[in-house]
């Protein structure tokens, strides 16, 4: 193919992923893109004072996990609020541009790690259409940018062994820790598979086995030798040590045809993991590159301890049957393993394994294996390409790049994007049914929120602090669990305020609400209407005062007895 029709296509494609990628972005922001206006707003002002300003709960502790991306997403709101287009605006179209970058750097990291450019394009459009619900004003983003950078980085440099990509993957994780802490642990996670293969390969070439029965028998010679024993039993072990060395030599013949012509599996010893293994090493200490001391070593081990996870729907083990994409992109993989010839490297066997196991703990792993499953998918098909319909790809690219192929594209991708976008066009930047908009603002106008203790759900929180409304809780879960605000006692079990259990009994009525509020001195309580709760307090006209309604919403003033 030349150059020129190279060019083309990836003019075509990448204004394909750019308008595709825009529309799969949601307009309306969710729930965590509040506190994080807040935070970063906190943060410029006072600091990283590792403590929480926003709950009416005294002194709890708060370890900012995703600070950098909080003050950068604060700097952009107050950037549309300037320019006059208003922050939620700035906030929505900088996400979309994420989302761009997201799908402009994956369809280039593909295409430079299984070389083929009509793959890497139809892969990076399944994989931004598989995690466009993972697609919001999240640090999360920014995240899948950098885990997609370091599969390329790792395997570029495998590839042509130049030492800037050593660079580039020990810059990486001094990012993540600054703006994702909480997924720090996860960039190693990448490097296992290529250290697992780099190791059995070493073992398999070691012939270890062979080597030492004959180093064994090769001493016991030495010894009879000098203990002057007969030669006969002497020759015994010596043609013992010869049939060690045929049989050795038999399975090195053996490995080397199977390395050859491998069946399924295909184990190779990359000599240059070795400096792989250094980097990982070395990014380990870039843990401590942040202002939030030990937070990336020890976020996640106690948000595992924590109940949490067992809690919020993201962090659910995974249904495969009630996720049928997932479920779709599993099965082709088996189908691709399984009934065809096609071969896989061990690495990228060992990374699906990973990958799989990962998101069936939790769904929200979902993300990273569309996301780093894509780069083995995109390896497999090329080599069934390769091997069943050779000059297939570029007969394709021929076509889409011919003045009707590009006519067709162009227009069938404003067809596919203009249905998924139709949807959104009305769609409001802060949706007035998912959060207390006008609660907020007779709150503000009419009670003295300094004085009060008001309970709230946990999904509209973090817009509540957002209004400069102290909160009972919000989305920040780990803030209000025992792992976070209390100590480790004699028998190892975190001793502190469970606020998080408190509020779960409490809005599923497992618990008396009354012993809750009571608990924590309520003096407001602003629920969502359809609740199990509010069921219960607008019948208690002697305790709970109206101050407040609307379709959606409730506010009530709690009377003491």
């Amino acid at each position: 193919m030349d150059k020129k029709t190279k060019i083309k296509f990836n003019v075509l494609a990448i204004f394909v992923i750019v308008l595709f990628s825009f529309v799969l972005t949601p307009k309306t922001l969710q729930n965590d893109t509040y506190y994080t206006i807040a935070i970063g707003e906190h943060i410029l002002e006072n600091g990283i004072d590792m403590q929480d300003p926003f709950s009416w709960h005294e002194d709890l502790p708060y370890t900012y996990p995703h600070w950098l991306y909080d003050v950068a997403t604060y700097l952009v709101f107050e950037a549309g609020e300037a320019i006059g287009i208003g922050g939620f605006m700035a906030i929505y179209l900088v996400t979309a541009l994420l989302s761009i970058i997201l799908g402009v750097v994956l369809y280039y990291a593909l295409n430079k790690v299984c070389k083929n450019q009509l793959v890497s394009f139809f892969i990076t459009l399944g994989v931004m259409y598989l995690l466009k619900s993972f697609i919001c004003a999240r640090a999360q983003l920014v995240t899948y940018i950098l885990f997609a950078l370091t599969i390329l980085f790792i395997e570029q440099f495998m590839e042509t062994k130049k030492k800037r990509y050593i660079v580039y993957l020990i810059i990486i994780p001094i990012i993540i820790a600054n703006i994702h802490t909480a997924v720090w642990p996860f960039y190693f996670i990448l490097y296992l598979p290529y250290i697992v293969e780099y190791i059995i390969a070493v073992i398999s070439d070691s012939n270890l086995y062979f080597r030492l029965a004959i180093k064994r028998n090769k001493n016991k010679v030495k010894k009879l030798t000098l203990k002057n024993k007969s030669q006969e039993e002497i020759d015994k072990i010596t043609q013992k040590i010869e049939e060690l060395q045929k049989n050795s030599e038999e399975l090195e013949a053996k490995k080397r045809r199977r390395k050859e012509h491998p069946y399924k599996i295909i184990l190779k010893k990359e000599k240059c993991v070795k400096y792989l293994i250094i980097v990982m090493i070395v990014c380990i200490f870039t843990g401590l590159l942040t202002p939030l001391g030990d937070t990336p070593y020890t976020y996640l081990p106690k948000t595992m301890e924590g109940n949490t996870m067992e809690n919020i729907s993201e962090h659910l083990p995974l249904t495969l049957i009630n996720d049928l994409k997932t479920m779709t992109v599993i099965v082709l993989f088996l189908l691709i393993l399984i009934f065809t010839d096609t071969k896989i490297k061990l690495r990228d066997l060992f990374m699906i394994a990973g990958l799989v196991l990962m998101a069936f703990m939790s769904r929200r792993q979902v993300s990273m294996f569309v996301l780093i499953g894509g780069f083995v998918f995109a390896k497999l098909l090329v080599a069934l390409i390769d091997k069943y319909d050779e000059g297939g790809t570029e007969q394709a690219i021929n076509a889409i790049t011919s003045l009707w192929g590009k006519i067709i594209t162009i227009l069938l991708t404003i067809l596919v994007c203009f249905t998924l976008y139709k949807g959104k066009i009305n769609s409001p930047i802060v949706s007035t049914s998912s959060y207390p908009v006008a609660a907020c603002d007779y709150i503000l106008e009419n009670i003295d929120i300094e004085n009060m203790r008001i309970f709230n759900e946990y999904n509209y929180g973090s817009y509540l602090l957002y209004r400069g409304i102290p909160v009972f809780i919000d989305s920040r879960a780990d803030l209000y669990t025992p792992e976070f605000n209390g100590t480790k006692n004699e028998e190892g079990k975190y001793e502190g305020r469970d606020i998080f259990s408190d509020y779960l009994n409490t809005t599923n009525i497992s618990t008396y609400y009354e012993n809750t509020f009571d608990k924590y001195d309520i003096t407001h309580v602003l629920i969502r209407k359809n609740t199990k709760l509010n069921m219960f307090l607008s019948r208690d006209d002697e305790h709970y005062i109206k101050l407040y309604s609307d379709d959606n919403f409730v506010f009530y003033k709690r009377v003491e007895d």
